[in-house]
């Protein structure tokens, strides 16, 4: 019997980027009483916060809150919350901290998400964490088969207590990840075999560990929000090639990293580069010499299987540049809540961006991959999907366009053009 054409089914889309949090007064009762005094300063520099930000931008905020004010609630209410993922026709999602990108009145407290690494306490930092995975736990044990909820655990400040709060979170329903912090700043950096215990309970938990975009030393740049700019997407990939060029994937096979909402573009000239460096011939065979015991693949070849990227809204061009990044590598994420992404009108958006590509292709960048590497139950998520996705027609696409596999194989050039072999 021939396979069913599944070519006009609806997507099932899983945004690999969203985000949620409570009010930053909310997170008192899941806080200790014993840092509420710091809690109070914490939220007073918000408020502090707040009304400079305003100052500056007050129609634009004000314009913002007050039209979607109703699908803003979905931050921290997951009724709303559904409402919000069934309109823009979204499955399943990926939650991270800092609900609110404007003036940050959705953050953990003490700063303990996106800019974790800028703590000085590492008692603050992780009761933050805490009081956040609390609510988190929360939010997500109401539909856990739509949520993959990335619970904080800043590993650079404690590596015990951080691996104690990752056996706790693991326990809970619709807990599938960790976020460390993007810097590590005074603290052992990620190379380091010490963060074994890390990774060994990650992966024997089956949680993805990421990092998300976001912190940057920002006390180096003054006023000058280009530098960020150019920087903030390094600063939030850099960990990937400290785990993988210190072989952390291969002590831990199954250990799997995400790298959020920092694009994708760096990608493909990332990995045809390493490839080459350790791969690609006579020039480089010292440096292949020092990596045996380290790397067992072309570094290219981690990708897809230990490596995702989380791209968010991204680019035409990324997608245009799908086959070289890897549509098993690339997610799409929505950013829900944040005014930067895509809600509320997501749809639109697909339509534009990915009209004119393949539906095989599409659907692993808007869902499939990020459910194979979330490991979420993809029966549950299209029962969701096909009352609520929408369909390739709702997409623009043209049900018979099809992947050349001589474009996929030419997409990463260097593996014939320079005959790439990891020499160890």
């Amino acid at each position: 019997m021939s396979e069913r054409d599944t070519t006009s089914d609806r997507y099932m889309i899983v945004s690999s980027d969203c985000h949620a949090g409570l009010p930053c007064e909310g997170y008192r009762p899941y806080l200790d009483a014993r840092f509420h005094a710091q809690f109070d300063a914490f939220l007073a520099e918000r408020e502090a916060r707040r009304s400079e930000t305003l100052k500056m931008n007050y129609d634009y905020i004000m314009g913002w809150e007050t039209e979607h004010e109703e699908g803003l609630r979905g931050a921290y209410d997951p009724e709303q919350r559904d409402k919000e993922l069934d309109a823009d026709g979204v499955a399943g999602e990926v939650i991270f901290p800092d609900a609110d990108a404007i003036t940050g009145m959705e953050s953990p407290p003490f700063g303990a998400g996106l800019s974790a690494g800028a703590i000085g306490d590492p008692e603050l930092a992780f009761a933050g964490a805490h009081a956040h995975n609390l609510f988190l736990a929360e939010f997500c044990s109401g539909a856990p088969e739509r949520r993959a909820g990335v619970a904080l655990v800043p590993i650079s400040y404690d590596i015990e207590r951080a691996v104690s709060e990752i056996e706790w979170v693991a326990t809970r329903p619709g807990i599938r990840g960790i976020m460390i912090p993007t810097m590590w700043r005074d603290h052992l950096p990620y190379n380091d075999p010490a963060y074994d215990p890390v990774w060994a309970a990650c992966q024997a938990h089956g949680l993805v560990v990421h990092t998300h975009s976001g912190e940057a030393p920002m006390e180096e740049y003054g006023d000058n929000i280009g530098i960020y700019l150019a920087e903030v997407v390094w600063w939030a990939a850099r960990p990937l090639w400290h785990l993988l060029f210190s072989g952390a994937f291969e002590r831990f096979p199954g250990l799997r990293f995400v790298v959020t909402e920092a694009a994708a573009y760096w990608a493909a000239d990332m990995m045809w580069k390493w490839d080459v460096y350790f791969g690609g011939g006579h020039t480089t065979k010292k440096l292949a010499e020092q990596m045996k015991g380290k790397i067992s693949r072309l570094p290219s070849e981690y990708f897809g299987t230990n490596v995702f990227i989380g791209a968010s809204t991204m680019s035409k061009e990324e997608i245009r540049r799908r086959h070289v990044i890897g549509t098993d590598v690339a997610m799409w994420g929505t950013d829900y809540p944040h005014p930067e992404g895509t809600w509320p009108d997501t749809v639109a958006r697909l339509k534009k961006d990915f009209g004119d590509v393949p539906v095989e292709d599409a659907r692993k960048m808007l869902g499939e991959t990020a459910a194979r590497c979330y490991g979420m139950d993809v029966t549950a998520l299209r029962a969701v999907a096909d009352r609520i996705g929408p369909t390739p027609a709702d997409l623009g696409q043209d049900p018979s366009l099809r992947t050349d596999p001589d474009v996929v194989r030419a997409a990463r050039w260097w593996r014939e053009e320079y005959g790439t072999v990891l020499r160890n």
